[in-house]
């Protein structure tokens, strides 16, 4: 007797393959003007840092190898007096939770190892990436290419101040607002950045969101760049 091919009316229905995990979202944070502001301590008006410490910005002072040297040829050792940006440990906690935290600095590492050794204590970040690791391209120095990190970008953000940095993969930067020591009431991490982060976290693909939120290949078109042809 030939196999019947008929299916019975009655049959239970074969369940979708269920989808594939989301790969864990990568979080590129930026050091500068976005986690910390860092000032020399010589040049440091005494009133500010008076005024920030009152208004509860927590700030430390350090010492860094500079690129100079003395008349003996020796590297001369700068004094820095650095503010975090309000939120800082718990942003970098709390999103740690749910992404690979990576730091990428133009910042020079004798200037940037130090100061992040002191505001990741708990090695929350998987990668630090220095200026070496940036790139120049015809329209600005020091860029932040993310293909150095991963060939997929639909699961990696960058989170700069400065969006020239991310002017090669523009549909995956967060142009954040700069933190200076002035700004005592500031509430970017945890109030903006980091709810977008978790929202993003959950997205097969992080990019049109990003587009949708920020138009930047529009932004960089307004400043001279033409747009790339990085698709969604």
């Amino acid at each position: 007797m030939p196999l019947r091919s008929e299916i019975p009316a009655d049959a239970a229905p074969v369940p979708a393959p269920p989808p594939e995990p989301l790969q864990r979202l990568t979080v590129v944070l930026d050091l500068d003007e976005t986690l910390v502001s860092a000032y020399e301590s010589s040049g440091l008006p005494p009133i500010v840092r008076t005024q920030a410490v009152e208004a509860g910005l927590h700030c430390f002072d350090m010492e860094c190898i500079s690129t100079d040297k003395d008349v003996e040829g020796k590297q001369k050792v700068n004094h820095v007096t650095v503010f975090e940006r309000p939120g800082l440990h718990e942003f970098l906690q709390k999103t740690s939770e749910f992404a690979d935290l990576i730091l990428f600095t133009a910042g020079l590492e004798g200037y940037a190892r130090p100061l992040v050794d002191i505001i990741d204590a708990h090695n929350r970040f998987k990668l630090r990436l220095y200026r070496p690791s940036t790139v120049t391209t015809e329209y600005r120095e020091h860029v932040k290419d993310l293909s150095c990190l991963s060939k997929d970008f639909s699961r990696i953000v960058i989170v700069d101040n400065n969006p020239f940095s991310f002017i090669v993969q523009p549909l995956n930067g967060i142009p954040c607002v700069p933190f200076s020591a002035g700004q005592h009431s500031d509430d970017q991490l945890m109030e903006v950045i980091f709810p977008l982060l978790k929202h993003l976290s959950v997205q097969r693909d992080v990019r049109p969101a990003l587009y949708e939120r920020f138009h930047m290949p529009e932004w960089f078109q307004k400043h001279g760049i033409p747009r790339t042809d990085q698709a969604l």
